[in-house]
């Protein structure tokens, strides 16, 4: 009679078994919101929440997007110029009154304004890709370019949406809610869970992190690595896309200022959410906790007298470095 074997048992999971750089965002998250109630109870509010989610849809939305370009191991410095450069397209095309009905207009802009973001990803893709520059230097030309059609488009000022009557029909995409829940809280989850069955079920997901992990092993596997992180800066530019769809209605103007270190805050949301700048780890929920902790640590700021306001720009550049630093010690143990 022939023995059959069977594996051993395995032992429960312990601490050490645990994903520290994924559970990290959260657990800083939960401290933060107790920071938070201390340094002022009113922080807790479900009002001051709420408004704190919303206030970070723009780089939550752009920060989903560069943890594909970062997944796979790219880099993408030009988001904020792009915002400022595709919402100033919007805005002199809905200004253009091309199409005499209001909602026509306003639903052709949107097309529009998706099209131009993927049309910007593109282009950055291509010229990392094809071009072989590195993303550091591509997205840096990049920036300047985008950065410098919108201050000739503005001609040095500000460009505005002027219809009234079309600002009043947009204006809900931002300032609206559903159920009690503003509208761009809604499109940051909708936009994530996307982007999260891409990343962990679909075959491109497999293919980004594979690409960030190890290049030539993932060429002599048979992905096409210039597609897989070319296709990364497209979702980039959809992203940044949908978020130019909620900045416009918000403000309804742009100028060559907007968005400026944008950039700097969608690389530090993803890197504070777990995904590793050196690629092969893509955390979408993690990236969305560290656009949330970005938002909260700057409400703080402005709620108790501990830290100037003004010094927000600095602490968020601490924050990145202290988040590759946990990173660095995570990745020894």
């Amino acid at each position: 009679m022939s023995s059959v074997a069977t594996e051993p048992a395995k032992a429960p999971k312990t601490s050490k078994d645990w994903d520290m750089a994924a559970i990290a965002p959260f657990i800083a998250l939960a401290l933060l919101l107790v920071l938070g109630y201390f340094a002022n109870p009113n922080f807790v509010s479900v009002a001051n929440i709420l408004n704190v989610i919303t206030r970070s849809a723009f780089i939550a939305i752009i920060a989903l997007g560069a943890t594909y370009v970062i997944s796979s191991g790219g880099l993408d410095l030009s988001v904020g110029s792009m915002v400022a450069f595709v919402a100033s397209l919007m805005i002199l095309f809905l200004n253009s009154g091309t199409i005499a009905d209001p909602t026509l207009l306003l639903i052709a802009g949107m097309g529009l304004t998706i099209a131009m973001g993927a049309a910007c990803g593109l282009a950055n893709g291509l010229i990392t890709t094809i071009g072989r520059i590195e993303p550091f230097i591509a997205t840096l030309g990049t920036m300047g370019i985008y950065r410098g059609l919108t201050t000739w488009l503005s001609q040095g000022g500000a460009i505005t949406l002027r219809d009234r009557e079309l600002q009043a029909l947009y204006r809900p995409v931002y300032f609206g809610s559903v159920g009690g829940i503003p509208v761009p809280i809604i499109i940051i989850f909708v936009t994530a869970a996307i982007c999260a069955f891409v990343l962990y079920r679909t075959r491109y997901g497999r293919h980004v992190v594979a690409v960030g992990s190890n290049e030539d092993v993932a060429r002599y596997s048979g992905i096409s690595v210039n597609r897989v992180r070319t296709v990364a800066y497209v979702i980039q530019g959809l992203c940044v896309a949908v978020a130019v769809l909620l900045y416009v209605p918000r403000l309804g103007s742009t100028s060559a200022t907007t968005g400026i270190l944008w950039e700097l805050q969608a690389i530090t949301a993803v890197v504070v959410g777990g995904t590793a700048l050196r690629g092969g780890v893509g955390r979408i929920w993690g990236t969305v906790c560290g656009a949330f902790i970005l938002e909260i640590v700057g409400n703080i700021m402005l709620l108790s007298n501990f830290v100037s306001e003004y010094l927000i720009g600095a602490i968020q550049g601490a924050i990145i470095i202290i988040a590759m630093l946990v990173q660095r010690s995570l990745m020894r143990k």
